[in-house]
């Protein structure tokens, strides 16, 4: 085996032990956190090289069950982007927000943001465990291949928004959450409207936060 694909291995092998430690326990992501953003950095630049096209397949399935199209879109854990970018082209009223941990990441999106989608995509440097924004900020919140912080989430999304998780090789990929452990985390917060969906080889799942109104 090369020494590039074992790193790769490695890497992955340790990205789904960090997820579910983190998942089981979240104070653990104290111990996970930066050893996950070096790594991350360090795949930044041949990251959108690793996917496959049809990587976000499930996620817009998804996305097209969606009753209204949202306004204010959080995509958590954005990478270099591309959930963003897909979310913005798909709901054009709506402003869009990437988060993520790696700076290198970060650099990476905004230098190929598209010029149409500049005005409503922004992208910030931010910790999931403890996000820039205040509660009940965002009306979608996206997470593709993304470490879930339940209260975190429950916070930021407003009243009748909308959750996705979207996992773009299903149990194979290696940030991955059991969708029933998704439906019991998110069911004890007051999430209802499950939905699961399947496409190009990846999983997602659609989540209601109910509204007191």
């Amino acid at each position: 085996m090369k020494l590039a694909d074992l790193q790769l291995s490695l890497g992955r092998r340790f990205a789904r032990l960090a997820t579910n430690a983190v998942v089981a326990r979240p104070g653990a992501w104290r111990a996970f956190r930066w050893l996950l953003r070096v790594q991350f950095d360090r795949l930044a630049p041949r990251w959108d090289a690793m996917r496959r096209e049809d990587a976000f397949v499930s996620l817009e399935r998804a996305l097209d069950a969606l009753p209204q199209p949202p306004r204010r879109v959080l995509d958590l854990g954005t990478g270099t982007g591309l959930a963003a970018f897909l979310a913005a082209r798909r709901f054009p009223e709506a402003d869009v927000v990437g988060v993520d941990l790696a700076e290198a990441m970060l650099a990476e999106a905004r230098e190929h943001t598209p010029p149409e989608l500049a005005e409503r995509v922004r992208f910030e440097a931010g910790d999931a465990a403890r996000l820039p924004f205040g509660t009940a900020s965002f009306d979608l919140v996206i997470l593709a291949n993304m470490i879930p912080f339940f209260d975190e989430l429950h916070r930021v999304l407003a009243p009748g928004g909308h959750l996705v998780f979207s996992f773009s090789g299903g149990p194979d990929t290696p940030i991955w959450v059991p969708p029933e452990r998704l439906r019991q985390e998110l069911g004890t917060r007051g999430f209802t409207d499950f939905a699961e969906f399947e496409g190009g080889g990846g999983t997602a799942l659609l989540a209601r936060k109910a509204d007191p109104n």
